[in-house]
């Protein structure tokens, strides 16, 4: 799963999975480890479930998402207010 989110930060392909029970429809800004030492992925929700209105920006457990796939849709701009260097993450394997 790892490699299907790097390979779709670096395409900059929107990807869709189920999280937290709630399907969900995002940009992948940046996948590594977390502070807390789990393997997370940063997105920017665009489309379906989300937790709260309005959140739209989400730090996922890779191991709690089910059903991970590549949309297909390209997005050519960086998601609003993304910023490089992920502070929630000790480690990062890709990023925007």
């Amino acid at each position: 799963m790892i490699n299907t989110l790097i390979s779709a930060i670096n395409n900059r392909e929107e990807v869709s999975f189920t999280y937290s029970g709630l399907p969900r429809v995002a940009q992948p800004s940046a996948v590594g480890i977390s502070t807390a030492g789990n393997e997370v992925l940063r997105c920017y929700q665009t489309q379906c479930g989300h937790i709260t209105p309005g959140h739209e920006w989400d730090l996922c457990i890779v191991a709690n998402i089910q059903d991970l796939q590549i949309t297909g849709n390209v997005f050519q701009v960086n998601p609003p207010k993304y910023k490089a260097g992920d502070k929630g993450m000790s480690q990062i394997y890709a990023q925007l």
